[in-house]
């Protein structure tokens, strides 16, 4: 067994305390006996989560955010699952170009994409008037992830297995559905769930491009804290962070966290 030095032992220990001490911190707030955001805590209640799931607003911007990360997962899984296809495959002078294309949105600030789309939008369709251009911009940002995993899993398929089906006869969609489909079927789910975690927790393209008169729950919780200082704000983000967790945990038992290396 290959062991680690003494010194980058505690280094990962360090950097594992620094970046979990703020959910533990949040998570100890929200159940609070006391009426405001304080840690540690006075005391044990769970009245604050009574509240959460009792408001109406925090309840329409949850609903809210799950339709438009489910939305916008669906449809980069159909934009880019063909697309991984199509650059694994090719072999053609554009096939580097269209990579960067599809990563565009990783390499540019998300506030520069949701400012060019909320111009785009009030342009030529006069303003937000829709959840319309919500889930267009939550669809471009998470695209690369399942471009990304779909394409991680094309690569990690059996050498010729298309070929073979072609050469025993099979037609381009038997071949996709019998053969392609059910190889790449876990790097597809992988980063559908990991595009719909990245959607649901999303406040920069939500901000911009929200319909009037809505709010995703991370918008939502933004806005409560302006105005209210109680523990229903620590139990709206523990809320958000378990719901996430519980998508990752998913990914790793049904496929393993190997999914989605890149």
């Amino acid at each position: 067994m290959r062991r680690f030095p003494l010194w980058l032992l505690v280094f990962v220990a360090l950097v594992y305390v620094f970046l979990l001490t703020p959910i533990v911190v949040v998570v100890a707030t929200s159940v609070n006996a006391g009426y405001y955001l304080a840690f540690p805590p006075s005391g044990f209640s769970l009245r604050w989560y009574a509240a959460f799931f009792n408001s109406p607003s925090f309840m329409t911007a949850l609903v809210l955010s799950l339709e438009v990360a489910g939305v916008a997962a669906f449809f980069a899984a159909l934009i880019g699952t063909p697309a991984a296809m199509a650059y694994v495959r090719s072999r053609g002078p554009f096939r580097e170009p269209f990579r960067l294309l599809l990563l565009s949105p990783l390499v540019l600030p998300e506030i520069l994409t949701a400012i060019a789309l909320l111009f785009f939008f009030n342009l030529f369709f006069s303003g937000l008037r829709s959840l319309v251009p919500l889930v267009i911009g939550h669809t471009v940002l998470i695209v690369p992830f399942v471009f990304l995993t779909v394409t991680s899993a094309l690569y990690n398929m059996p050498a010729q297995v298309d070929e073979a089906a072609r050469t025993l006869g099979a037609t381009p969609g038997r071949v996709f559905f019998r053969v392609t489909l059910p190889l790449i079927k876990s790097g597809i789910i992988a980063g559908t769930m990991l595009a719909f975690i990245i959607s649901f927790d999303n406040v920069t393209m939500s901000l911009l491009l929200k319909a009037i008169g809505t709010s995703t729950l991370p918008i939502q919780l933004f806005d409560y804290l302006r105005l209210d200082f109680d523990p229903t704000a620590a139990a709206a983000a523990s809320i958000s962070v378990v719901f996430t967790l519980g998508i990752v945990v998913i990914i790793d038992r049904m496929f393993g966290l190997r999914a989605l290396r890149f």
